[in-house]
């Protein structure tokens, strides 16, 4: 789910001298013409960025979006994890979305990064997301001829939710490494994580925990070398990817504190009693579940979710951990490419 790291704060300015985003930037002969035509766009000037008007129950504040490509039959807008995280963590799509000619919407979601981030705790409910995001969709022109919603982690969570309201307006629905139950998310770290884990660390995490010592630079350090390197992000802290650390740098505890909790042990905040597995049926658009072997969320959990979906499909990445579009990328970026074509070949015939 989100990410309690400001070990982050530290880690990304001692990292970022040793790590390189080394992405391969596909060639555009690649890609078809059609992909660059910008003809009655309104963004170009900004490089496809556009700050949207968000109506909220205290007022009106901006959310920072950003267009890639041009494919009027697929669209996808990218809900990013957190809650208060960036988009900046998604940025290995530059990758490959571009060269499968899909166009795609980066998002910071209201409290995150580039978007106003207002000091209201009233604010940060789920409601008032699943809104913002409608709103985003009528600003951005997606209906259900072209788009594609995409969700990992809480945005998964959020896409769910925003499904059960809106999908008249879906195409496809993408929930990436998110279970359809916090209290099965808790139960899932409790008997099977937790128990992975070196016990003495375990049992020093837990003393920090019950003393409400979530500042401790201690307690993080614990958390980010005894777990979120085995299951957010599979690599040596040198090795992380520059962008994951840009993003988790700029997380809000203001959002996500209140929502997720202080950490990845489990959720303690206003979500913690979600749960949506008994209504998984009643989404009716072809969905696709990403789940993968290290994840903090349980992978046969999601494997589940994809069955209870009418037209669900469901994408395994065996090397992968939570955030798998990094460490089991291969897998991820086909599997999800496939979807988003396999979909629109349908609507097609």
């Amino acid at each position: 789910m989100p990410y309690s790291l400001r070990i982050y704060g530290f880690l990304v300015t001692i990292l970022l001298a040793l790590t390189g985003c080394n992405q391969t930037q596909t060639p555009a002969a690649t890609m078809p013409s059609a992909y660059f035509d910008q003809s009655g766009r309104t963004d170009t000037a900004t490089g496809g960025v556009r700050m949207l008007p968000i109506t909220t129950p205290v007022g009106t504040f901006h959310v920072w979006t950003k267009r890639v490509g041009n494919n009027p039959r697929i669209k996808v807008l990218i809900l990013h994890g957190g809650p208060g995280m960036s988009h900046e963590a998604y940025e290995a799509f530059d990758s490959f979305l571009p060269a499968a000619n899909v166009e795609y919407y980066y998002y910071d979601q209201l409290g995150s990064a580039y978007s106003d981030q207002p000091h209201d705790p009233t604010l940060w409910n789920l409601n008032r997301f699943i809104d913002e995001v409608e709103q985003v969709r009528v600003a951005l022109g997606l209906d259900q001829n072209n788009f594609y919603l995409y969700g990992q982690s809480w945005g998964g969570l959020l896409a769910i939710e925003y499904a059960l309201q809106h999908q008249n307006h879906l195409k496809g629905l993408i929930v990436s490494n998110m279970m359809s139950s916090i209290p099965a998310y808790n139960a899932y770290a409790q008997t099977v994580l937790m128990p992975q884990m070196d016990q003495k660390v375990l049992a020093e995490i837990r003393t920090l925990d019950k003393r409400g010592e979530f500042n401790n630079p201690r307690y993080e350090t614990l958390l980010f070398e005894n777990f979120y390197t085995q299951h957010i992000l599979r690599a040596p802290p040198a090795q992380w990817p520059e962008p994951v650390l840009r993003s988790f740098g700029r997380l809000n505890k203001e959002v996500y504190v209140p929502m997720q909790g202080p950490s990845e042990l489990g959720a303690r905040g206003s979500l913690e009693h979600w749960d949506r597995s008994a209504d998984l049926h009643l989404i009716n658009v072809p969905t696709l579940v990403i789940g993968a072997r290290h994840d903090t969320m349980d992978p046969s959990h999601m494997e589940w979710m994809s069955k209870q979906f009418p037209k669900g499909q469901y994408l395994y990445c065996d090397k992968g951990s939570h955030m798998a579009l990094y460490d089991d990328q291969d897998t991820y970026m086909k599997g999800l490419i496939r979807f988003l074509h396999s979909v629109d070949e349908a609507a097609i015939h």
